[in-house]
């Protein structure tokens, strides 16, 4: 054979080829006892034995042909074999492990085969530093270029995840919609990585209450699914409540919050994985092979869970795909935690608007009334629009819509104390600039009591006063819009609409500027259109263009005011609107002459027995002569007070309508009130009885002076 090594190692090599497989064998069985974490993988488990075969290959070649190194290339099988490492995110630690496990391999069975040929010790040593050499440049080499297939696959790998995340983020979460937010987590996770996904949601967190580890089994419902198989599939509403049982594997991950990766046997398939194939809808479990359970928390809550399960995929999940499974689950908690307070805030709002606003068109003889409220169909949640009809003294109704600047529980509550301020300042019969201005200071004092974090509170109000006698409208804006007001044409004409051009003072709450009050005199059945700026604001289209959809709307609308606010709405809003509606839609009536009765009065206490007999005369023309006592007692202490206190000119109207109005006008602003007259007192006891005689009572002041007015009820009885 001779002394040169590079000879020997020639014959060596062409005796070893026919043995090259013996050779692969030899050092596969050695990286899988090595190694057994890297062959858990099935495709790197197929390629492994022809990688390995291209090494020995390549080895066997350079030593047959006598080539040198720097024309090493590493083989394709080899260079596969690193990517595929890197697609299942094994560390490259792991992959210079396998090239130095492999030509150590490679160098010791040559180092035996030399042994065996030849006992020479000097060619011995000679080809064991041949052999060191060329086998440690072929590692550095053959390495190098896997590590640079290995860096640009695990590149790509992790720029598809990135990109997987990112899809995640802006496929889940598209709207406030729990079950479909929850449904958009298992689409995403069928479509990259899962062959079923399921996502369970506590019973507590869908009904709106406070969620926390518990040591009892919880209680579940099945809210989302989805199945690659055929595409996704998703559930026709919630599915039926379900709990697992205490010291599974899903009880465990709800109660630690931590996630769990599960290999499954065919054959030893837990009892929980075939109840969620069965509510999954799946021919069965026997398939599963590979589990993710990931918890689902938000805000240090438990929410529920979701389970991700291989069946087609031979591979099973691993580290990676655990961590992406909890980067999708966890954005999507927040999604639902968001989307289920939302919810939850959103309805808690609109009950407490709904509750708040007139639940039924009242019953005026002034006006005919029709009305809608519309939350927003956006996400900014419920504001503070509102609506209200006010009866008043002498037969006189107040109309009133509103605007608070907000949204959600704070604007929906302060809708309600803005509302009940306006009735009790309605309730002391308050011009409407007046009542502007008292409101006004109701917000500022409110703005300076309460401590918040967020915008000062402001809101806008139009008020309006109808008087059926005079059909004048007395109205004033706090920087709300105008009504529209519809005037019935002459015969053969049609209806004209106006939107007055008003004084409109500014918002409540700035303080300081005034208020202005105008009146405008409407025919009998006159329509006012009161409305909220969601009514005409839309992005479809400007202000001017609402106003004369609106315009027309009207001046062709139906008798029925239902129906004309329906109109409206469906020219105006085709769609869910972006900001609440409210609308109020009033016919005016005029009151008969027949039914008002005035008497001018002077200042002479011997005209009360003048005014109760004009009571009785024209209780008697209205055919109430059963009402003639109490009514003729009621008006001689009005008149009485009036003389006695009041300064002239004083007058006596009587209203009939539903109830007998009576009232007395002098010129003087001092307001009467109650008092206990004691035993032996000869007066003091007058408006006492006013009080006990009529249904309602009260002071109203204009700028002539004031008016003291008493209502009594028709019975039955009477009308008969």
């Amino acid at each position: 054979m001779g002394t040169d090594a590079h000879v020997f190692l020639r014959e060596l090599a062409r005796g070893l080829r026919p043995r090259s497989d013996q050779l692969t064998q030899v050092v596969l069985q050695r990286l899988r006892s090595e190694l057994p974490e890297v062959w858990k993988y099935e495709d790197i488990a197929a390629l492994a034995p022809a990688g390995l075969s291209e090494h020995v290959d390549t080895v066997l070649d350079f030593l047959e042909g006598g080539r040198e190194l720097s024309e090493v290339t590493t083989p394709p099988a080899a260079i596969d074999f690193a990517c595929r490492l890197a697609e299942h995110g094994v560390q490259i630690s792991e992959l210079l492990r396998v090239y130095r496990l492999v030509h150590a391999g490679l160098l010791q069975l040559l180092y035996e085969e030399t042994g065996r040929l030849t006992k020479d010790p000097e060619l011995i040593n000679a080809v064991t530093i041949a052999l060191s050499a060329m086998g440690f440049e072929y590692v550095d080499r053959t390495s190098q270029q896997a590590v640079t297939a290995y860096q640009r696959a695990r590149d790509r790998w992790l720029q598809r995840r990135l990109t997987l995340i990112n899809e995640a983020g802006t496929r889940i979460g598209t709207t406030l919609d729990t079950a479909r937010t929850a449904q958009e987590l298992a689409d995403v996770g069928t479509t990259h990585f899962a062959d079923l996904v399921t996502v369970d949601l506590l019973a507590a967190a869908l009904h709106g209450e406070e969620t926390h580890p518990a040591d009892d089994p919880p209680v579940l419902r099945r809210i989302a699914r989805s199945v690659s198989d055929g595409g996704p599939v998703s559930l026709v509403g919630p599915g039926p409540t379900h709990a697992y049982e205490d010291g599974s594997e899903p009880a465990l991950v709800l109660a630690t919050g931590q996630p769990l990766r599960l290999g499954i046997k065919a054959s030893d398939a837990p009892t929980w994985l075939k109840v969620d194939a069965d509510l999954a809808g799946t021919s069965g479990a026997d398939g599963f092979h590979s589990v993710l359970l990931v918890p689902l928390w938000a805000r240090g809550n438990p929410l529920g869970l979701a389970q991700f399960c291989r069946r087609r995929t031979t591979d099973p999940f691993d580290d990676d795909d655990l961590l992406l499974a909890q980067e999708i689950s966890s954005r999507a908690a927040v999604n639902i935690d968001n989307a289920r307070r939302y919810t939850q805030e959103r309805s808690t709002a609109l009950t407490l608007q709904r509750s708040l606003l007139p639940q039924h068109a009242p019953e005026e003889p002034a006006v005919e009334t029709a009305s809608r409220y519309l939350p927003s169909g956006s996400r900014a949640g419920v504001g503070g629009d509102w609506y209200d009809v006010i009866p008043l003294s002498g037969a006189r109704v107040a109309l009133v819509v509103g605007d608070v600047v907000g949204r959600g529980l704070q604007a929906s509550a302060t809708m309600g104390r803005l509302r009940t301020a306006v009735r009790t300042l309605a309730d002391i019969d308050l011009t409407p600039d007046e009542l502007l201005t008292h409101l006004d200071d109701v917000v500022i004092r409110m703005q300076r009591t309460e401590q918040r974090e967020m915008d000062e509170i402001s809101a806008t109000c139009l008020y309006a006063v109808y008087d059926p006698v005079s059909r004048v409208c007395s109205l004033a804006s706090a920087g709300h819009v105008l009504p529209a007001m519809v005037t019935p044409g002459e015969a053969g004409a049609g209806r004209a609409v106006d939107f007055p051009d008003l004084p409109i003072g500014p918002p409540l709450g700035l303080g300081g500027l005034p208020f202005e009050t105008a009146q405008v005199e409407l025919p009998q059945g006159s329509l006012l259109v009161l409305y909220t700026d969601g009514l005409i604001e839309s992005r479809a289209r400007d202000v001017d263009a609402s106003l004369a959809v609106l315009s027309d709307v009207l001046a062709r609308a139906p008798a029925s005011l239902e129906e004309t606010c329906d109109g409206l709405l469906e020219a105006l809003l085709p769609s869910r609107p972006a900001d609440d509606v409210a609308l109020l839609v009033a016919r005016t009536r005029a009151l008969d002459a027949d039914h008002v009765a005035t008497l001018d009065l002077p200042s002479d206490p011997a005209v009360v027995c003048e005014a109760r007999a004009f009571a009785s005369e024209r209780l008697a023309a209205w055919g109430l002569e059963d009402m003639a006592f109490t009514t003729e007692l009621v008006v001689s202490e009005l008149v009485t007070n009036a003389i006695r206190y009041g300064r002239s000119p004083i007058q006596l109207r009587m209203i009939f309508q539903s109830t007998v109005t009576c009232e007395v006008s002098d010129a003087s602003g001092t307001a009467p009130h109650l008092r206990r007259a004691r035993t032996f007192d000869e007066g003091g006891r007058g408006l006492f009885l006013v009080a006990q005689l009529s249904e309602h009572w009260g002071t109203r002041h204009n700028r002539e002076g004031k008016v003291i007015w008493a209502e009594q009820l028709i019975t039955p009885a009477d009308a008969a």
